[in-house]
This record gives C-alpha cells, sequence and structure tokens, in this order.
C-alpha cells in the first residue's frame, strides 16, 4: 500500500514506528534519487563526494567503510565518477596493489551541486514539521540508529 492514511491501512501496522519509519524512507529515497537524477547523480556518488571532501584522500576500501557502501559498489561508483573527472584514482605509494581517491576540483563543484538538490529533497519529505521538529526528528533518529549500530 502507497499511502500512510489509516482509512486504508490496518490501525495496528499504521501506527508502529517502524512501519512508519520503512515508509517515510521509501518517499525519502524516491525524493532523494529523483533530486539527484537531475544533475545525472546518484546516491553513492553524493555518499562517495562527501566523504572524500570531508575526510580526505584515501583507499578505495576505507572509502567504502566510511561511506557504508559495500566494495564492489564503490568500485563502480568511482568508475563512474572518475569518468567524469571528479575523483582521481592513483597506486598508493605505501602498497601499490591498492588505489588512493582523491576528489577534484571539479567532484567539489559536483558536490555543492548534490548538496542543493538533497535540500530541495530534504524540504520536500519535511515540509510539514518546523524547524525545531526537524532538528528534533534528526536527534530522535540518530539515537536510534547509533544505539542500533553500537
Amino acid at each position: 500500500m502507497d499511502t500512510p492514511d489509516r482509512d486504508f491501512v490496518p490501525a495496528r501496522l499504521a501506527g508502529l514506528p517502524s512501519w512508519l519509519i520503512s515508509q517515510t524512507a521509501l518517499r525519502a529515497g524516491r525524493l532523494v534519487s529523483d533530486g539527484l537524477a537531475v544533475v545525472g547523480a546518484r546516491g553513492y556518488h553524493f555518499r562517495l563526494l562527501a566523504t572524500l571532501d570531508e575526510f580526505g584522500a584515501t583507499s578505495q576500501a576505507s572509502l567504502g567503510r566510511r561511506s557504508g557502501i559495500h566494495v564492489s559498489d564503490v568500485v563502480a561508483a568511482l568508475n563512474e565518477l572518475a569518468d567524469r573527472d571528479y575523483v582521481t584514482r592513483e597506486p598508493d605509494p605505501a602498497d601499490r596493489r591498492r588505489n588512493v581517491v582523491t576528489i577534484t576540483p571539479a567532484g567539489r563543484r559536483q558536490l555543492r551541486r548534490l548538496e542543493k538538490q538533497l535540500a530541495v529533497a530534504q524540504d520536500d519529505l519535511l515540509a510539514p514539521l518546523t524547524a525545531d521538529e526537524r532538528e528534533q526528528l534528526s536527534r530522535l533518529l540518530t539515537r536510534v540508529l547509533r544505539h542500533h549500530s553500537a
């Protein structure tokens, strides 16, 4: 069922936080995907570029761990980013078997475009909430996620 309307969903389901979170996540995913597609990107692109921008050049394996992306998906997404000159990959001088990935100036510009698109998606998703409610929701979801990630 693609509607949160309690008239169409059993009450015992519609009131479950896990159901509400999953339904909201589906909508959030669509909004983010659609917003990033406007600038020819995917969520993995944002996650990788943001990780590189914040933490600096790193190995593909480390990049996958920090961004929460499986290593096989990291390689495919990095190929796309490298083809667009958003990242470079160079052999690690300390270990020639691995690559060090670095964000380029073009990659930083793309990251800014992606951040703008994500801001629009966040505003759309959270439109019914005040700024304080948005902050509260983020704090609560962060606490739940940290608890289950520990």
